[in-house]
C-alpha cells in the first residue's frame, strides 16, 4: 500500500486519486485495521503532497522575484518592468486579474498605470479619489488590505465610479498591497478573481515583495531620469563652454587677420576673403548705391543685392548700432560718422552666435576703415588728375615733353585717341561733389580724367566714339546722381594741343542738347545735324555732306543715276510727287521707284522733319560746292 501511494506523490497526482486505494481496499472486504492503517498513510501522503505543493510554489515565487531583481538590474525601459511585474505577480498567485496604481501628486487622485488580464475599458482608466475604494484606503494607510467580495464588503468607501469598473471588469475578490518609497506610499498593486475567494498570508507577503520591486524600479527610473538630465544640462553646458570658446578664438583670430590686413594695405577684396574664411559663408560687400565691390565665399552663393532690402536693414543696423538679421541673411552697416558708406550682407554656414555677429560688425567698421582711405586716396589722385585736365583745357602747350610726363606718370597715353564729354545737370553743390567724386572714379577705370568745370563736369576718355561716350556718361551719372544728366561729346583728339577744342565743341553741344530739348540725353557734335556743323570747329562741310549724302552720291556715280537731282526736284516740290515729276520730266512711277531707292540708301526715317532739314542743307552745300565735290 505504501508504494502506491509513493506512486502517486512521484506523479503528482491530483487530491482525489489518494482516495483510491482506501475505496479499493473497502470493496475488497478489508478488516478495519488494515481499513484504519490505509486512512492513516493517506493522510500523511496529502500532508507530503501538500508540502511538496507549497515548496514548488514557494520556488516559483522565489524564481519570479529572483527574474524581476534581474529586471531591475537591467532596467531600461520602467513600463516594460512594471508591466513584467504585475504580469508576475497575476501568474503567481492564479489571479484572474492584477494592476497597478499610481498616485497623481497634482490631482491629489491615483491613477491606473498597468493592467494584466483586465477586457473593460471603464476598468483601465479609473481613476480613485484619495481614500475611495480598497485602493484608496491602502493608499492612505500603507497597509494590505484585502476583500473576499468586494461588492459587499462594507469596509471600503464605495463610489458610483469604482463600483461600475469592478463590476464592468466582474471582479469579486481583490488584494492590494502599498508601494512604498521610505514612509511614503506612491500607489497600489493589486491582485484580483472574478469568484469569491480569501487570500492567505502567504500571497499578501508575495504580492507586498512584487510591490517592493515595482517600488525600487519606479524610484531607480526617476533617478536615472534625473541623472539623465543632470548628464544633459552638463553636457550642454560643455558644450556652451566649448563653443564660447571656440568663438572668442575666432573672434582672436579675426581680430588678428583685420589688423594684419589693414597694416599691409589691403583691400575691400581682401577683407571679405579673410571674412568667410573665419566664418564659413558666403558675402556680398555693398557701397552706398547699392552696388557690388567685392564678394567671396567659402559655402553656398554670395547673396544677391535684391535679396533684400539693403536699404531698410542697414537703416535697421545703424538704428541698432549692430548687425540685423533679415531671413538666413545678417546685414552690418559700414558707416563712418553721418556717412552711409554700404553694407555687409553675410550668408552663414550656420546661425552665428554672439561672439560671430561681433566679429562681422567688427568687419563692417574696418570695411568703413578702408572705404575711407581708398576715398581719400582717390580725391588725392583725383585732384592731380583734375589738375592736368584743367591745364590741358585752359593753357596752351608750351613744354610738350613736360606735359608728355606727367601725363605718363598718371597712366595717360595722349598719343591714343581720346574722347571729350560735358555733363551739365540741375544740382545743388552737394550734388555737384558727387558727380565730381563719381566723374574722377570713372575716367579713372578707363585712363582717363576729369575735372570740374564750373557748373559742369568735364571728362577725358580714352576712345573714339564721342556719341557712345556721351551716352553712357548721361545714363551712368544720372543714375548715380538719380537725377538727369545731359552729356555733349566730341572727339576723337590725338595730341595734347587737339584737348581744348574737343572740349569747346563738347561744353557746346551738351549746351545744345538742353536747348534742344534733349535734357538727360548724350550725343557726340557730328550726332546734331546742321546744329553740330555750327557748334564744332572739327568738322568741315565735306564731311557733313559726306556724313548725311554720301551714300545717295556713292550711287549715282556707281550707277550713273540721279537720285540726288530726284532728291532735289522732291524738296523742290514740297514733297509733291506730281510737280516733282514734271520738273525731272520722267512718269510719277519713276519718281516713286526713285524715293524706294533712296529710302533703301538712307534708311526709312530720312523724310523725317530733323534728317529731312539735314539733306537740304547738304544737298544745298553739295551744289555750292561743285561736281567734283562730291567725288
Amino acid at each position: 500500500m505504501l508504494s502506491e501511494y509513493l506512486d502517486l506523490l512521484a506523479r503528482e497526482a491530483a487530491p482525489v486519486e489518494f482516495e483510491r486505494p482506501v475505496l479499493a481496499a473497502r470493496a475488497a472486504g478489508a478488516p478495519s485495521s488494515e481499513l484504519k492503517e490505509l486512512e492513516e498513510l493517506k493522510i500523511k501522503a496529502l500532508r507530503v503532497r501538500a508540502l511538496l505543493e507549497r515548496r514548488r510554489r514557494r520556488e516559483e515565487e522565489l524564481s519570479g522575484l529572483y527574474d524581476t531583481a534581474s529586471d531591475l538590474a537591467g532596467l531600461r525601459d520602467l513600463d516594460a518592468v512594471l508591466r513584467a511585474i504585475v504580469h508576475r505577480a497575476r501568474t503567481l498567485l492564479g489571479a484572474d486579474v492584477t494592476y497597478l496604481t499610481l498616485n497623481d501628486a497634482e490631482r491629489g487622485d491615483t491613477f491606473m498605470r498597468i493592467t494584466d488580464g483586465s477586457v473593460a475599458a471603464s476598468f483601465q482608466s479609473l481613476r480613485l479619489p484619495a481614500g475611495a475604494g480598497l485602493g484608496g484606503l491602502v493608499a492612505v494607510t500603507g497597509t494590505p488590505y484585502s476583500t473576499a467580495n468586494y461588492g459587499q464588503d462594507p469596509r471600503f468607501a464605495h463610489t458610483s465610479e469604482i463600483d461600475h469598473g469592478v463590476h464592468d471588469e466582474g471582479l469579486v475578490a481583490i488584494l492590494g498591497v502599498p508601494l512604498r518609497l521610505g514612509s511614503a506610499v506612491i500607489g497600489v498593486l493589486f491582485a484580483a478573481n472574478r469568484t469569491e475567494r480569501p487570500f492567505a498570508r502567504e500571497e499578501v507577503a508575495l504580492l507586498g515583495s512584487l510591490a517592493a520591486h515595482a517600488a525600487i524600479a519606479i524610484d531607480t527610473a526617476r533617478l536615472l531620469a534625473d541623472t539623465q538630465e543632470a548628464l544633459a544640462s552638463l553636457s550642454a553646458a560643455h558644450r556652451t563652454i566649448q563653443e564660447h570658446s571656440a568663438s572668442v578664438e575666432r573672434a582672436a583670430a579675426a581680430h588678428d587677420r583685420m589688423t594684419a590686413l589693414v597694416l599691409r594695405g589691403g583691400g575691400v577684396e581682401d577683407l571679405a576673403a579673410d571674412l568667410v574664411e573665419v566664418l564659413a559663408g558666403a558675402v556680398l560687400v555693398l557701397d552706398a548705391s547699392g552696388r557690388s565691390l567685392a564678394t567671396a565665399k567659402t559655402v553656398g552663393d554670395p547673396p544677391a543685392g535684391d535679396e533684400v532690402s539693403v536699404g531698410e536693414a542697414v537703416a535697421a543696423s545703424r538704428g541698432e548700432g549692430r548687425s540685423v538679421r533679415r531671413g538666413d541673411l545678417y546685414v552690418a552697416a559700414v558707416v563712418a560718422g553721418a556717412d552711409d558708406l554700404g553694407a555687409l550682407v553675410f550668408r552663414p554656414a550656420h546661425d552665428l552666435a554672439g561672439a560671430d555677429q561681433r566679429i562681422l560688425e567688427r568687419a563692417a567698421q574696418v570695411t568703413a576703415l578702408l572705404l575711407l582711405f581708398r576715398r581719400t586716396v582717390a580725391e588725392a589722385e583725383g585732384q592731380v588728375r583734375g589738375e592736368l585736365l584743367d591745364d590741358l583745357i585752359s593753357r596752351p602747350v608750351r613744354d610738350d615733353e613736360a606735359l608728355r610726363t606727367r601725363t605718363r606718370r598718371l597712366g595717360v597715353d595722349l598719343d591714343s585717341p581720346h574722347v571729350v564729354v560735358v555733363a551739365t545737370f540741375d544740382a545743388d553743390p552737394g550734388q555737384r561733389q558727387r558727380a565730381l567724386s563719381w566723374a574722377r572714379s570713372f575716367a579713372g577705370g578707363r585712363g582717363g580724367l576729369a575735372a570740374a568745370r564750373g557748373e559742369r563736369v568735364a571728362l577725358m576718355l580714352t576712345g573714339a566714339d564721342a556719341g557712345d561716350a556721351a551716352r553712357q556718361v548721361a545714363r551712368e551719372l544720372g543714375r548715380a546722381l538719380n537725377r538727369p544728366a545731359t552729356v555733349g561729346g566730341a572727339g576723337p583728339a590725338v595730341g595734347a594741343a587737339a584737348v581744348a577744342g574737343a572740349y569747346r565743341e563738347a561744353d557746346s553741344c551738351a549746351t545744345a542738347l538742353v536747348a534742344l530739348g534733349r535734357a538727360g540725353d548724350g550725343a557726340g557734335g557730328a550726332e546734331l545735324g546742321y546744329v553740330g556743323l555750327l557748334l564744332g570747329d572739327r568738322h568741315g562741310v565735306g564731311e557733313f555732306v559726306k556724313d548725311r549724302l554720301g551714300a545717295v552720291l556713292d550711287y549715282d556715280t556707281r550707277r550713273g543715276t540721279a537720285l540726288v537731282k530726284t532728291l532735289e526736284a522732291y524738296f523742290g516740290a514740297g514733297g509733291s510727287l506730281a510737280r516733282a515729276a514734271e520738273v525731272l520730266h520722267v512718269h510719277v512711277n519713276t519718281v516713286t521707284q526713285r524715293l524706294d531707292r533712296i529710302g533703301q540708301l538712307l534708311g526709312a526715317d530720312w523724310h523725317d522733319p530733323g534728317r529731312a532739314l539735314d539733306l537740304q542743307l547738304a544737298l544745298r552745300l553739295h551744289r555750292l560746292r561743285g561736281p567734283a565735290a562730291g567725288r
